[in-house]
């Protein structure tokens, strides 16, 4: 692929890795990629975490699954995530963000809009809809050949001040060229997002991490290979819909939405 092919190739692995261990020469032209990400005056401040040890994963992946589960049952997933949920091609196309649920038994989906909602929460609740959801997390994340831990220098990333905003900057920078390696070597990477949702949880990832004082632990992500064929989940979403230029390009001041070439009026 060409640079461009694996920019538009990008996109987040919801589903289950090969169990092949990740080469070592790929775990590290990850993380040598990382580097060559610009930073502030060169500062460099990211750090990874390279985890493959069996018992860690399967560690963190029990605290992930907790975390979905508690997430789901008091209803903190919903009340946060909900105004991203699209439910129909239609919605889709006009708003062009979030997520569209387009993978649902045929039997739930006259009723799609009613499950993510309050009342829709205490149905799933007492059907232990997530303690389901937090299981399959669970052996989404063991199943995983790789981990990655993300971390800022706390001598350069000092929230408020100017140098957080640049090291925050410079370390989504890293995790882009990470993203976009994996699509070029045939891997798969997602965000391991629900921990940090609980700071307790997300506390004891650090322990387990043994993160010192000197550094912020920011993400952990998982990684490994792809099958060329994934059998898409029961309940699952589709997200590689983008705003039109007009929705987020502006020309020359905020007034003035940019159009695409076709939609731009002719030269007198």
């Amino acid at each position: 692929m060409n640079f461009l092919e694996v920019v538009k190739r990008r996109k987040t692995t919801n589903g289950p890795f090969l169990p092949d261990p990740v080469s070592t020469e790929h775990q590290h032209l990850l993380v040598e990629v990382a580097a060559m990400a610009p930073s502030h005056f060169n500062s460099q401040p990211w750090r990874f975490v390279l985890v493959d040890d069996r018992h860690t994963i399967e560690e963190v992946a029990r605290i992930s699954g907790e975390s979905m589960t508690r997430l789901l049952e008091e209803g903190t997933f919903w009340k946060r995530y909900r105004p991203y949920f699209r439910f129909s091609e239609e919605e889709m196309d006009e708003k062009r963000d979030g997520i569209h649920f387009d993978q649902m038994p045929g039997v739930l989906k006259p009723f799609r809009r009613q499950i993510f909602s309050d009342a829709g929460q205490v149905v799933m609740n007492r059907f232990g809809v997530p303690r389901t959801l937090g299981e399959d997390n669970r052996k989404l994340v063991a199943g995983s050949p790789l981990l990655l831990a993300v971390l800022l220098d706390r001598a350069e990333y000092r929230p408020g001040e100017l140098s957080g905003f640049y090291s925050v900057f410079g370390m989504g920078a890293a995790v882009e060229n990470i993203w976009l390696t994996t699509a070029a070597i045939g891997m798969g990477i997602q965000f391991v997002s629900t921990p940090m949702e609980i700071p307790e949880n997300w506390q004891r990832i650090q322990d387990l991490l043994k993160v010192p004082d000197d550094l912020e632990l920011m993400a952990v992500y998982r990684l490994g290979y792809v099958p060329e064929e994934q059998r898409r989940p029961t309940i699952d979403w589709s997200s590689r819909h983008r705003k039109r230029l007009s929705q987020y390009v502006f020309r020359n001041t905020c007034e003035e939405p940019e159009l695409a070439a076709e939609a731009r009026p002719a030269p007198s």
